[in-house]
């Protein structure tokens, strides 16, 4: 992985993410986006909320971004991810429609 800047939507979901800004996060996706969280899969709004409300924003987690590498659509970013809910270095890829997330995957960093 390269330490490249982090393309503005993803550094601007990072930012909600680190804020805690659940409308800024889940206006990040489109419509039909997709969370992949260790295989267990959630889509649209409504089942990412219900993710998110436990796991994500209000296990008030935050992202201290090590790595970034982006190509084509996609965006990996490897950093340390701290919550109420689980802790540890981890690997979100991103792929990227426009200034919008269509999926977003979690696994081990």
């Amino acid at each position: 992985m390269s330490d490249q800047p982090i393309p503005a939507p993803i550094a601007a979901f990072v930012e909600a993410v680190n804020r805690h800004d659940e409308a800024a996060f889940l206006n990040a996706f489109t419509e039909g986006g997709s969370v992949d969280d260790w295989g267990r899969i959630f889509t649209g709004r409504d089942q990412i909320k219900g993710w998110s409300d436990k796991e994500f924003i209000g296990a008030q987690g935050t992202l201290a971004v090590e790595d970034v590498d982006a190509s084509d659509g996609t965006v990996t970013i490897v950093g340390d991810w701290r919550s109420t809910h689980a802790n540890g270095r981890s690997k979100f890829v991103f792929d990227v429609d426009g200034d919008r997330l269509t999926r977003m995957t979690i696994r081990e960093g």
